[in-house]
């Protein structure tokens, strides 16, 4: 069995959506994962400390109501901890925010090791984002006490709460001291509980893709229908932002991969993400990805295997199987978002399960990708990249990770979902949109010019 192994990088590439806590690294002796023994310790948490945390917020709620006078809010709070792809989706929510409220600061709040990508939008001014750790128990609570201090200097007067279900979320929402709180609540649904003192719950809707429902959070703040959100937000009419490198920072990202790959350099490259990182279940079948590969180098054309170090292995395993010097290990050699990008922009195709590479694809947008959902569905998380061909074989299982079940699936391992997605038919979209695409020329990528 390849061995997936915890990383602090996890959520970089292998996560979209909420960890629901802290990734602690516990030792577990069972086959599968440490990764696994973290996420459910985080559901342990959020749930067994979450719900009476939650509960006690709302008696004193009750005791002392802080309600909105009416007013705009001046310095609004976004709630994104841990939801590294799903920065990219909230993008148009920022710029919504920002037309709707011009006069207004909007602060982040999100967990230190996923900044990077906001960093990246732009969205907000680095001095605005408020950082906790998430790496271990005492970090978390020390973190925890200053953002909270920080939020009552700023005086934050609105919060918006992207989190889906989680508890940490409402409790620093209700925490940060703002009269306007806006976040999905369960109303007439059982369990998901996460207090009552959100003032403008916005009821979650599974069948609307989560751009959308970013947009109806940052509408309810002004809401007065009831549920609150009942209407259509206008329409966002922005594009995906691009992430623009400047030429010599290409020149020398493609420099550099030539002279650890030097068989690669005069290939149109394909770019493969065979791992599941911290949910296995979301992996199409490696075997597939060798078949795959094996095929795309029969063509011609040099494979690349992303991930982070812990995913080594599973990359080594591909390029074992395939035996060509142009079919590489990639696994940790990008050191961070940042290169991943500008790797992108080497790249002819992008093969991917869901996560965050394909999330991250929508910022380079002339690099097509093809992403598998399953366990969770393209109705909620496709990407707004025009670039984006998704699989999805919607079994009545699927989707199995859903926000009602904290991503927790009943399925066996068997994950017939991706299962049978067969090797033909993504080697003909690859196929197709190889063709379609803009190709690299090998001249240039020979003398490590951009395309």
């Amino acid at each position: 069995m390849i061995r997936q192994t915890n990383h602090n990088w996890d959520n970089i590439l292998s996560t979209g959506r909420p960890n629901l806590g802290f990734n602690l690294k516990l030792t577990v002796k069972i086959t599968g994962e440490i990764i696994q023994m973290n996420i459910n310790f985080q559901r342990a948490v959020d749930r067994y400390a979450g719900v009476p945390i939650c509960a006690l917020l709302s008696l004193v709620n009750r005791v002392v109501s802080n309600e909105p006078d009416g007013t705009p809010p001046k310095n609004i709070l976004v709630i994104l901890l841990s939801e590294m792809g799903s920065l990219v989706l909230a993008h148009p929510m920022f710029m919504r925010l920002k037309q709707q409220y011009p006069e207004a600061q909007i602060h982040v709040l999100m967990f230190a090791k996923n900044r990077e990508v906001l960093d990246l939008l732009g969205v907000v001014p680095r001095e605005n984002v408020l950082t906790l750790d998430d790496g271990s128990l005492k970090g978390l609570a020390g973190d925890s006490l200053k953002v909270i201090r920080k939020m009552h200097k700023l005086k934050i007067d609105a919060v918006i709460d992207c989190e889906l279900f989680a508890r940490i979320s409402s409790i620093f929402s209700y925490l940060s001291g703002a009269s306007l709180r806006v976040g999905f609540y369960r109303h007439t649904q059982e369990g998901l509980y996460r207090g009552s003192f959100i003032n403008r719950p916005v009821l979650y809707n599974p069948y609307r893709h989560l751009t959308q429902q970013f947009l109806t959070l940052a509408a309810a703040l002004e809401s007065t229908t009831d549920p609150v959100g009942k209407l259509f937000p206008a329409p966002y009419t922005g594009k995906t932002p691009v992430l623009e490198f400047p030429r010599e920072e290409l020149l020398e990202t493609y420099r550099e991969l030539h002279n650890f790959f030097p068989a690669i350099k005069d290939k149109k490259l394909v770019l493969i993400y065979p791992s599941g990182g911290i949910l296995p279940i979301r992996a199409w079948p490696l075997k597939s990805y060798f078949q795959l590969s094996k095929n795309l180098l029969d063509e011609g054309y040099a494979v690349g295997v992303i991930g982070l170090k812990g995913d080594r292995e599973i990359a080594q395993a591909v390029v074992d199987h395939c035996k060509s010097p142009v079919c590489v290990n990639l696994a940790g050699y990008t050191r961070s978002v940042r290169h991943l990008l500008a790797v992108f922009h080497r790249a002819d195709l992008l093969v991917t399960n869901d996560g965050g590479p394909g999330q991250f694809a929508a910022l380079t947008p002339q690099l097509p990708a093809i992403i598998f959902f399953g366990p969770e569905t393209p109705v909620l998380y496709k990407s707004l990249g025009d670039n984006a061909y998704c699989f999805h074989r919607q079994l009545p299982c699927s989707p199995c990770l859903t926000a009602y079940n904290h991503r927790t699936s009943p399925c066996d391992g068997d994950n017939q979902c991706l299962k049978q997605i067969t090797v033909e038919q993504v080697l003909a979209k690859a196929r197709e949109m190889l063709a379609m695409g803009k190709a690299k020329s090998p001249a240039a990528a020979q003398d490590g010019q951009p395309a």
